[in-house]
């Protein structure tokens, strides 16, 4: 069963969602607002990163490190 988590969505309707497919493959997706044209992308979790520090990237990097924490607590 495929997960999907929403991770940001912008001011200008544009949203970022990390997605796990059956195969475990890790990825994001990215619509775009309808004024831009509505394409749907999916981007390796590392070029994603690699792009930038908007305020998209800051979120899944939020959520990693929330991880980090949860697991430092049943250490």
């Amino acid at each position: 069963m495929k997960k999907v988590r929403k991770l940001y969505e912008s001011s200008s309707g544009d949203r970022w969602y990390l997605i796990a497919d059956p195969s475990g493959a890790v990825f994001i997706r990215h619509e775009a607002n309808v004024a831009s044209g509505g394409q749907v992308e999916h981007e390796e979790i590392a070029a994603f990163l690699g792009r930038g520090a908007g305020l998209e990237q800051q979120e899944l990097l939020r959520l990693i490190g929330t991880l980090v924490e949860e697991n430092s607590a049943h250490a």
